[in-house]
């Protein structure tokens, strides 16, 4: 079998790790450590009967109580991920990014204090008489519940939602989106479920609104992950290539240290300016650790147009195979593939020394993107084929412009791989 046919029949790589999930289910947790929801975690288990019962019956109705979480959280999550392919074609335009952006920062601000998030009084009460004592009344409170503690799981469940859309542009499943808020509603009914089996909770403090802080710098973050799209330079930014990612880490204990977290914009004067000056430290840090986690220094040759890559083609030496990317900004599993598999260092020194790189960027969807897609059969993303010195690539574009497309490649690649399999595939080609 050859190496393309291997590839070709290779499982599509997982839409997110393990730790993608832990992040949601962690997340989910803190939620429940916020002032909307905290103190109000016994009351809300006596209320569906799970005190003074039973363990098996406190377990059943805080598992229904749970389960009406996930309902809510779940169906967010498919509806998202349902929708999010058109969000994705717009993730390299200004005129959605930036408003995302600024919602982000907006939300992050009400974390730190600034403004609180509320539903109308006339909503919570209503909000607050639905369900009741049982499994199903425990079920339906668990569904409202997410209303009632939007003020504090709003901002969270946002960055969630975005994520979602992010990764389902890039060809992950719904039920990736269904999964991971699956996964937040259950670290969100931790508590519920300690508290229903008998466990006592921490006395609510102030440490509760360290909690928030944490969401805050967390969303600034995230905010400046959104706007990496949008410009090389932000993307690409990091203060040293080796160390960047320690100096990042660094920045970011720094910034907590001095104040970030247990500092409060409530306070005198002086401490409002520390926590500021620790909130931007810790933000940059994250920023940067996050910037060098996502960066790799490969010697692409950038191409946007046919003619570019007709012209691109004529300078390359005859004796380097030609590897072809397809990549857009918007494409996490492109990035991925440039961060794991390119990058690996079984892989990168390869790369470099034996073969010509191009990289098609898409993002923009223009004309001559869609043409380049059709002529090399890379519609979907990620996309990358590697040809043989005896392909006769530049020729072969040309003529593709005029009847069709190109003569398949030794090596084609439809979906994430891990190093070994990539370099396993592209040994043979020469």
């Amino acid at each position: 079998m050859s190496p393309a046919s291997l590839v070709s029949l290779a499982d599509p790589a997982p839409a997110a790790d393990l730790a993608t999930y832990a992040w949601a289910f962690g997340q989910g947790v803190l939620v429940d450590l916020t002032p909307c929801v905290y103190p109000l975690i016994p009351v809300t288990v006596a209320v569906f009967g799970a005190k003074g019962v039973s363990r098996g019956r406190a377990l059943y109705l805080a598992s229904a109580y749970v389960l009406g979480m996930a309902a809510l959280y779940t169906t967010l999550g498919v509806i998202v991920a349902s929708t999010g392919g058109a969000f994705g074609a717009w993730l390299a335009d200004p005129r959605v990014v930036v408003p995302i952006t600024a919602l982000l920062l907006v939300l992050a601000t009400s974390m730190f204090g600034a403004f609180d998030l509320q539903l109308p009084v006339s909503m919570q009460n209503r909000l607050n008489t639905v369900g009741g004592a049982g499994p199903a009344g425990a079920f339906l409170m668990g569904l409202v519940s997410g209303f009632i503690s939007a003020p504090c799981s709003g901002p969270a469940l946002v960055a969630l939602l975005a994520l979602i859309a992010k990764s389902s542009a890039a060809g992950s499943s719904v039920a990736f989106g269904a999964s991971l808020l699956f996964t937040y509603a259950l670290g969100m009914g931790t508590l519920f479920f300690a508290v229903a089996l008998g466990a006592s909770l921490f006395r609510p403090g102030v440490w509760m609104e360290h909690v928030k802080s944490v969401f805050g710098i967390a969303l600034v973050v995230m905010a400046y992950w959104f706007l990496r799209p949008l410009s090389n330079q932000l993307a690409d930014f990091v203060l040293h290539e080796d160390h960047g990612l320690w100096i990042g880490v660094g920045l970011a204990a720094l910034g907590v240290a001095a104040g970030a977290v247990h500092l409060s914009f409530h306070g005198g004067l002086t401490e409002r300016l520390r926590k500021g000056a620790a909130v931007a430290v810790t933000a940059f840090g994250g920023i940067v650790a996050l910037n060098n986690l996502m960066y790799v220094d490969l010697p692409w040759r950038y191409v946007h147009d046919l003619e570019e890559l007709e012209g691109t083609l004529a300078t390359l030496p005859a004796d380097k195979p030609v590897l072809v990317d397809f990549a857009a900004t918007w494409c996490l599993p492109c990035k991925e593939m440039e961060l794991q598999t390119f990058g690996h260092p079984s892989v990168e020194p390869t790369l470099v020394g034996e073969y010509s790189l191009i990289k098609i960027d898409v993002s923009d969807g223009t004309a001559d993107h869609e043409r380049m897609q059709e002529m090399f059969d890379s519609e979907t993303l990620p996309s990358v084929l590697v040809f043989g010195t005896d392909a006769g690539l530049a020729a072969a574009v040309a003529q593709a412009r005029a009847d069709g497309r190109l003569p398949e490649p030794a090596v084609r690649f439809r979906s994430l791989v891990d190093a070994a399999t990539f370099r396993t595939a592209i040994a043979p080609v020469r």
